[in-house]
């Protein structure tokens, strides 16, 4: 049905209908706003279709082009010029048209034809079903390429813009585009307008819009919403740990890979925020309709809106990131079936298939980065040829951008962490950049290393795991294993290595080890706690075997313990000739062996040997009188006959030279022990001649002397004082002495006390 509009100065037909009925489209040589009667710009027009075929009244029939408009209330609307061009004379008594115009004579008036509304339609090419399996083949639409191009429905999930109260909103300057650019840009602007993905704006804020070249010498658009994201307030919908997202696949045999098309673009910008989606081009302003890319939240949206349309099969047959489907079963028939559940609830919800970059039904599969086989798990060939390729960096940013890439396989290479030592140093902006042969060493094995990386067993939850660590004075290591069910051998499934901290490196091997044994746990926590199994932890320090039966332990022992208490595990002693791997993944951070070292600080600057004769004293000391008993280890006793002397050593020696009363008493602390040390170090400390006469006062200065005014009469102003300390006289011990300030006349009285 047309609308006929006296008021309209062009005719218009409805953006839906052109999309369904695939018209073609050519952009306007000048937009042309749409206004309504009071002057209100409702939209501007930038594309109209090409000549359409227009069959009305029985005979009538022409072709003509129209303005596409958002209207779906009236799809198609003959303005003024198409009636002042027809000039049809209308029985309104009848309700039919009686007479047209002489152009209708002999242009339109041809023949009787059936009275409708047609265009030129082209079917939509059905989807590519060559590398579908052909059971799917009844589920053609969820591969439809056309209908992932139209515009999709509002959602409970569609895209919110939040923006911070108060931010100052945004705006970008038009950036400047070569000719292969503008005509793309075009293409982009002409394209997205007729899917209806993008719309003429009126907002007051405007992003930047320029081109990026792609590995295959094309443009793509992009669109600059850094300025946006700043003040936007953000989304925290988590998306899925990468480390523990093949958990779930233990037992699978076969793997299907689903792809979505257009995957942000099925995603609808929430109604009433389009409009902070703006940016500018040399054709108009514009704003989409559907999230874009670039958006800072749009990671964490459709994260969750693929979660929940797949929510009863996470993790139990479908593993999810962002676009990126993994259907995984243990029997072929029962793969198919999840694979059609999958299928069927993406079609319900209008989410679309990418049928050229799926996978069905295999035993081996790549999936983000990885390869996945039925129990095992390894780098993508792929990936790790594209690193072995790479040439040596020649600025930070590159050299960033090869360790960003690298540090995903980090799980696979032993020794990583050491191995990339120089390359991290460099990436430190207090530095300048200069490619060592320290470095070049570095790269160098870390490309090695990828291509010998080793074959990493998928963690079996039902089956024993064994955690190996061990500590060096510079670092920790620990490899995670099972044993396989083929060959009982110990097959590893993940590495882990850790540079020890300057106040780490202060523990004694005891502590260390431990420390390994708790940072282990915490790396491996997903797969350890809970587990079916108690778990082995082998360690080459043998007293740490004893750590669950101690009952006496240190603070840091005692809250490492209760983090040991969240799992089900046994540590047994395994000598350090046959805990080699953990062995040397700790020293790894190890410095090598100085041949020739050069002196630190010149000769000229010493003054003195340092020296702790001392304690041959205190141990003589100890002859006469013994320990009492409760001095802590690894201090020793000492005695009153030479507690003086220990004093004047730890404070006035060129050791120390005269600390404070803490430092003094830490100093002591290191070596000796007696009961009243804390006390004797602070009246010594106190008394020191030295400390007085050198100390600066940390007391605040005083104030100046402001001389009293002088009273201009006597006893106006007195000065009152008391006189303590006197023997007892007649029961008193105190003098009032009272003082008139003007005369100088005085009083006393006699009191009994204060």
């Amino acid at each position: 049905m047309a609308f006929v509009d006296s008021g309209a100065d062009e005719s218009f037909i409805d953006r839906s209908v052109v999309r369904q009925m695939a018209i073609s489209t050519k952009p306007l040589d000048s937009p042309i706003d749409a206004k309504a009667l009071n002057g209100k710009l409702l939209a501007r027009i930038t594309h109209q279709t090409r000549p359409v075929t227009l069959r009305l009244s029985g005979n009538h029939a022409e072709k003509i082009p129209l303005h596409i408009i958002d209207c779906p209330q009236t799809p198609l609307v003959l303005g003024i010029p198409w009636l002042r061009q027809h000039n049809p004379q209308i029985d309104w008594t009848a309700g039919k048209i009686i007479s047209w115009s002489n152009f209708c004579h002999s242009h339109c008036l041809q023949s009787a034809l059936v009275p409708a509304f047609t265009v030129p339609q082209t079917r939509p090419e059905p989807p590519d079903l060559s590398l579908v399996p052909e059971e799917y083949h009844d589920l053609a639409p969820v591969f439809s390429k056309h209908q992932a191009l139209s515009l999709p429905p509002h959602r409970p999930y569609d895209c919110a813009i939040d923006l911070q109260q108060g931010a100052p909103l945004p705006s970008s300057r038009l950036y400047n585009l070569s000719k292969p650019e503008n005509e793309a840009m075009e293409r982009y602007i002409q394209d997205s307008l007729a899917a209806g993905i993008i719309r003429p704006s009126s907002s007051p804020v405007g992003a930047g819009f320029f081109f990026v070249g792609k590995k295959d010498w094309t443009l793509r658009p992009c669109i600059d919403f850094r300025g946006l994201n700043n003040i936007t307030i953000k989304n925290k919908y988590p998306l899925p740990l990468i480390n523990s997202a093949f958990v779930p696949l233990h037992g699978a045999t076969i793997f299907t890979k689903l792809d979505l098309r257009n995957a942000y673009h099925l995603v609808r910008i929430r109604e009433g925020d389009e409009w902070k989606t703006a940016f500018n081009t040399p054709l108009g302003h514009f704003e989409d309709l559907v999230m874009p890319f670039g958006l800072t939240n749009a990671p964490a949206v459709f994260q969750a809106l693929v979660n929940d349309v797949l929510r009863d099969m996470l993790n139990r047959f479908v593993f999810v990131y962002l676009d990126d489907i993994l259907i995984f079963s243990k029997t072929p028939s029962e793969h198919q079936q999840h694979v059609r559940m999958v299928l069927q609830r993406l079609l319900e919800n209008k989410l679309f298939v990418k049928s050229e970059k799926c996978e069905f039904h295999v035993p081996e599969i790549s999936f983000l980065g990885y390869i996945v086989a039925q129990g095992e798990m390894q780098m993508d060939p792929a990936k790790v040829s594209a690193v072995t390729e790479w040439p040596p960096p020649t600025n930070r940013k590159q050299l960033q951008r090869f360790l960003g890439f690298a540090n995903f396989y980090r799980r696979f290479i032993r020794n990583y962490s050491s191995i990339a030592v120089p390359l991290m140093a460099l990436t430190s902006t207090l530095i300048p950049f200069c490619w060592t042969s320290e470095a070049e060493a570095a790269f160098k094995e870390l490309k090695c290393r990828f291509t010998s990386a080793p074959v990493l067993v998928q963690p079996d939850s039902d089956r024993q795991f064994i955690v190996e660590v061990d500590a060096s004075d510079t670092g920790v290591g620990a490899v995670l294993s099972q044993r396989a069910v083929a060959d009982n051998k110990l097959h590893p499934c993940a590495f882990f290595s850790r540079r020890l901290s300057p106040a780490e490196r202060n523990y004694d091997i005891g502590n260390r080890e431990l420390l390994a044994v708790k940072l282990a746990l915490e790396e491996w926590r997903h797969w350890l706690e809970g587990a079916e199994q108690p778990f082995v932890v082998w360690t080459d320090h043998k007293n740490l075997s004893y750590i669950q039966s101690a009952k006496r332990l240190n603070s840091r022992q005692a809250r490492w313990a209760l983090y040991f208490g969240r799992f089900n595990f046994t540590l047994t002693y395994r000598p350090g000739s046959r805990n080699t791997k953990p062995d040397a993944l700790s020293r790894q951070f190890s410095e090598e062996p100085v041949s020739d070292p050069e002196p630190i600080l010149s000769p000229s600057r010493v003054i003195a040997t340092v020296t702790w004769d001392i304690e041959s004293l205190v141990k003589q000391a100890q002859n006469q009188r013994a320990d009492p008993g409760n001095c802590p280890t690894n201090c020793l006793f000492v005695p009153d006959s030479i507690r003086s002397k220990v004093l004047q050593w730890a404070h006035s020696s060129r050791l120390t030279c005269h600390p404070g009363i803490n430092r003094t008493l830490a100093f002591l602390r290191r070596r000796f022990w007696w009961p009243t040390m804390e006390a004797d170090t602070r009246s010594f400390v106190t008394a020191c001649s030295v400390c007085a006469k050198n100390k600066t006062s940390n007391k605040p200065s005083s104030g100046f002397l402001r001389p009293l005014p002088i009273p201009g009469r006597p006893w106006s102003h007195i000065a009152l004082d008391f006189v303590t300390g006197l023997p007892p006289s007649n029961g008193n011990t105190v003098i009032l002495t009272i003082i008139d300030r003007f005369s100088k006349a005085a009083h006393f009285l006699a009191l009994p006390k204060l």
